[in-house]
């Protein structure tokens, strides 16, 4: 039961995160989901810094759990403890650095906080990206397929979104950032999903069967 549990909870943190995406957002009168980026919602001063700073606590702390979920179903395979353990440290370093590494309001200078916020999203990333990867190597053609494309559509939309940095910086308009950023944050948090899934049916077969009267 703590196992399926501490799976379940690679469910729990991305819905949590779209919730704490909708509420924030929707706290934040006048914010584009269009146009304003998700790391806006954080940004020092935001009307919906607390709300989300909150949230997304809660959302990687979910994600440590998983992570141990992951590292306990390896059960000898190389692979998966690594990526369970890339996600404990993930988890880890957003309930600690990035609680400290906010991004200024768009318009204003970075600093040291908006330089630290893009760090730290960068060593995230290559946890995440990584992570992916090596479990993809644990499972067959269909799930290391998914997980190829789910890199390329996230990767390339991260990509597309990131060229739109220096008119944030300015405070230009950016029209469908937010819609080109959340598809590659949604993109691999959806992967999270079915990897739990995947984990969790895994179990289910590996369980002993109750003997029929």
């Amino acid at each position: 039961m703590l196992q399926r549990v501490l799976l379940l909870c690679g469910i729990l943190s991305p819905v949590l995160y779209g919730l704490a995406d909708l509420l924030a957002g929707r706290q934040w009168t006048g914010y584009s989901f269009r146009d304003q980026t998700i790391s806006e919602l954080g940004a020092i001063g935001a009307p919906s810094r607390l709300l989300f700073s909150v949230l997304l606590v809660v959302v990687y702390l979910l994600m440590v759990a998983f992570g141990v979920g992951v590292w306990r179903a390896a059960a000898g395979n190389r692979r998966l403890r690594i990526a369970g353990g890339l996600l404990i440290a993930l988890g880890v370093m957003a309930v600690t650095v990035g609680q400290f590494a906010p991004m200024q309001p768009r318009g204003e200078p970075q600093g040291f906080t908006g330089t630290l916020h893009l760090v730290e999203g960068a060593a995230a990333m290559l946890m995440i990206f990584t992570s992916m990867g090596i479990a993809a190597t644990a499972f067959g053609a269909p799930f290391r397929l998914y997980t190829i494309a789910t890199i390329v559509l996230a990767l390339g939309f991260g990509a597309w979104a990131a060229m739109e940095a220096p008119s944030l910086v300015q405070d230009l308009p950016t029209p469908w950032l937010g819609v080109k950023e959340r598809i590659f944050w949604y993109g691999y948090q959806s992967w999270y999903i079915v990897f739990a899934v995947v984990l969790l049916r895994r179990g289910e077969r590996g369980r002993p069967r109750s003997p029929t009267s």
